[in-house]
């Protein structure tokens, strides 16, 4: 059972309130955002809880043991705050929610009613709509590693220690043409597919800053087009200035022959394959002792 602060007991007491939602958002860059469904802004803890966003929330479903708790965070993109741009860019992925029941006339009367963090967020015709997980949501993710053939370290991070601000692993180029899902970038000299699967970021532009996952990498005479999975959020112009780096696929050959980073290995390439597995026992094999049973 949830306690409430006394304040808050009394004037629920009282039978006529004066409650309202708050949500506040809490971004990976520690940006807060906050939001609420009375008509004026309602300020408390160093955040003020914008007003005629158009934000509501649904039902709040909730059941005991481990289940996942869930609900639906609905609204307009009518604040600046919720640039449909930075919503399909990731901005918001995972951000920390809480949602607060206040007394917007004494905001200091508050109860916290759900902790947890946003999951899919999807927009259309100028509305959106993001999930909202409990923190139970925490216990379904995967944790440790798996037994698979393929690495599972991020290329150039601690545990793949490999580092791409050496030469031919990096470059830097001018975009000069873009398309709904693709850009070439000028002065980029690296071979077919050496992006492919790496990661492009740009430095300059509507879009500086973000870094973007490449589907496909070709040379283009001094240049290089990129192909990316879905249609850039921001607007790219010719001019804007880009950084490509090397992609992987995380298979140990290209670990050995593309990096040279074979010791540093996460994946497990001789484990044995199906076809080991569902093999028979052949007559005179020394390794299966004939077929016959010792």
């Amino acid at each position: 059972m949830k306690s409430l602060p006394p304040g808050l007991q009394a004037h629920l007491d009282q039978g006529t309130t004066t409650l309202c939602h708050c949500w506040r958002l809490t971004l990976a860059s520690n940006e807060k955002i906050g939001f609420t469904d009375h008509d004026e802004p309602v300020v408390f803890d160093g955040t003020t809880f914008e007003a005629s966003a158009g934000f509501t929330g649904s039902e709040i479903q909730s059941s005991l043991g481990l289940s996942v708790d869930n609900m639906e965070a609905r609204g307009a993109l009518q604040s600046s705050k919720l640039d449909a741009a930075r919503l399909r860019a990731g901005d918001f992925d995972h951000a920390q929610i809480e949602v607060w029941r206040v007394n917007w006339i004494s905001p200091d009367q508050r109860v916290l009613l759900r902790k947890g963090h946003l999951g899919e967020v999807t927009t259309e015709a100028g509305r959106f709509t993001a999930e909202v997980r409990g923190l139970a949501h925490l216990l379904n993710q995967q944790k440790g590693r798996i037994y698979q053939y393929g690495c599972d370290a991020i290329l150039g991070d601690a545990r793949c220690g490999f580092n791409l601000a050496q030469t031919g692993y990096r470059q830097t180029g001018v975009v000069t043409s873009v398309e709904a899902a693709a850009i070439t970038v000028a002065s980029i000299s690296f071979a077919d597919d050496w992006a492919t699967r790496g990661v492009l970021t740009f430095n300059s532009g509507a879009a500086s800053g973000k870094s973007f996952a490449i589907k496909r990498h070709r040379k283009a005479g001094t240049a290089a087009r990129i192909e990316f999975w879905q249609a850039l959020p921001f607007t790219v112009i010719a001019g804007d200035s880009a950084t490509v780096t090397a992609g992987c696929d995380k298979q140990f050959q290209s670990c050995t022959s593309k990096f040279a980073n074979a010791a540093n290995f996460r994946g497990f390439p001789h484990m044995p394959g199906n076809d080991f597995v569902a093999a028979l026992a052949k007559e005179g094999d020394p390794t299966n002792n004939g077929g016959r049973r010792s």
